[in-house]
């Protein structure tokens, strides 16, 4: 054991380490951004969240609607009753008993009245979608030759709030609207034969060929290809789906007693799901065109472009290395008032505009150096630290003009980042904290304006570093 006693005076911490002569010598600089609001005609949208329902948008008077198709998925290695000992029949042969979609929605990410009806036209699809095609959010499958025109379709009309429900228990904790679609009218599969309901057409599938349920790929290309969700009627409401079932109920005997049982096919991260959105294009030309500041605007809105100078910033300090560069994107109040407004983003990402595509088609993660995050805090969006990006596009530009002196004008995005509204998935561990997991385009309506567009640059702080000369 030991008693020590020390000085509380901390200035001199770390420089006994260091040599006199290496120590560094800090400088700062300011530089201007400008940006710019771009109108993004369609994102990639092969991905998890999805979104129905269709609004008219405050800001600019327009309608906008999200639709959207899905696979479905077994559970690998499921155990059903023996085919003798199901008791439900039809046309000679076993039989399911009903057949139902339940769609569960994500209240807190819902957007508008929970009692304004809408109507939902479901209808198979003729084919699944495919893992090597790349799925954009204007993607029409009516018109792509997606729909099977003799296959299953239905309408329905609900809200969001499921009033067939007790109040009793829709005020419980843990309960969650949902509603429930009927799959109970007879169906006519690919071949022509004709089923009491869908549910004893998969049914039969599972008993007549086990093969079709080994997995996903053989299920979705045999029995189930999937379903799209049109939006037939109603306005005010865009809801997020946040699970999609299919359950198939049976009875079956076993032993003396007769019990109930479900096929369950659910949509999970591990099938396809893609949004359509469509948008009005000349309603967000307008705020396009209002270059007092601009826009990020979800889904397939507007991204806010900036031009960063790369240039003035790299021969600045040539001696020099580039320590940090920090930039802020200050949010400007809306000036709209009406009962729903749009939410602000929680997350944008900046990245470089030439790999904006390719960035959520691989559905990479943010990597410090060609794309960064940043989550909503004090009224604005902060990049502490793009220096990572300001050399690597210094060194993109420095290597083209070796091989090509046209190489600037070939590439003129060069030196631009495109701010983009994110959706992120985030996961906690045991002392949480937090961890991003999973980004994707932001498909749900979002809007704010940001400071900047023409004669309003943004200011960005730069911290330089040499070592003294000897």
């Amino acid at each position: 054991m030991a008693i020590l006693s020390c000085s509380e005076d901390t200035e001199g911490i770390g420089q006994s380490l260091t040599d006199e002569t290496d120590k560094l010598e800090i400088t700062t600089g300011v530089f201007s951004a400008t940006s710019r609001s771009i109108q993004v005609d369609s994102v990639f949208s092969k991905h998890f969240d999805c979104y129905f329902g269709k609004v008219k948008d405050p800001e600019t008077g327009a309608y906008v609607k999200s639709e959207f198709m899905t696979q479905f998925n077994i559970l690998e290695d499921m155990v059903m009753p023996d085919r003798s000992k199901i008791l439900g029949s039809y046309d000679g042969d076993i039989a399911a008993d009903s057949c139902e979609i339940w769609l569960i929605f994500d209240r807190s990410k819902c957007y508008g009245d929970s009692l304004t009806p809408m109507k939902i036209n479901i209808k198979e699809l003729s084919k699944p979608m495919s893992d090597a095609k790349t799925y954009y959010s204007n993607f029409d499958p009516i018109s792509e030759g997606y729909i099977r025109e003799d296959g299953l379709k239905k309408s329905m009309a609900f809200s969001l709030a499921n009033l067939t429900v007790k109040d009793s228990l829709r005020n419980t904790n843990g309960y969650t609207d949902y509603s429930i679609v009927g799959l109970n009218d007879p169906y006519t599969d690919k071949s022509g034969k004709t089923y009491n309901n869908y549910g004893t057409y998969v049914l039969r599938s599972y008993y007549d060929h086990p093969e079709y349920f080994k997995n996903v790929y053989t299920f979705v290309n045999n029995v189930c290809p999937g379903f799209y969700f049109e939006v037939n009627d109603g306005l005010g409401v865009m809801a997020k789906i946040s699970e999609i079932d299919i359950n198939m109920y049976f009875h079956y005997q076993a032993d003396t007693t007769v019990y109930y049982g479900s096929l369950f096919l659910s949509s999970t991260p591990e099938v396809l799901r893609t949004t359509r959105v469509v948008n009005d294009n000349a309603a967000l030309q307008r705020l396009v065109n209002d270059k007092s500041c601009t826009y990020l605007k979800a889904p397939a809105g507007i991204f806010t472009e900036v031009t960063l100078p790369v240039d003035e910033i790299s021969q600045a300090h040539t001696k020099d290395s580039l320590l940090s560069v920090s930039i802020n994107f200050n949010r400007q109040n809306s000036n709209i008032s009406t009962q729903y407004p749009l939410n602000t983003p929680d997350y944008i990402l900046m990245v470089q505009k030439d790999s904006l595509n390719t960035f959520f088609e691989t559905q990479t993660i943010y990597n410090y150096t060609s794309s960064y995050m940043a989550g909503l805090s004090a009224n604005a969006y902060s990049f502490s630290n793009i220096g990572n990006l300001i050399t690597l596009m210094a060194k993109n530009k420095a290597e083209g003009l070796k091989s090509d002196p046209n190489w600037v004008a070939k590439h003129p995005d060069w030196n631009k980042a495109v701010l983009v509204p994110l959706a992120a998935t985030i996961t906690y561990d045991n002392y949480r904290n937090p961890t991003v997991t999973a980004i994707a385009n932001q498909m749900g309506l979002s809007s704010t304006k940001l400071v900047g567009g023409d004669g309003n640059p943004i200011e960005m702080k730069v911290i330089y570093a040499r070592f003294k000369e000897k």
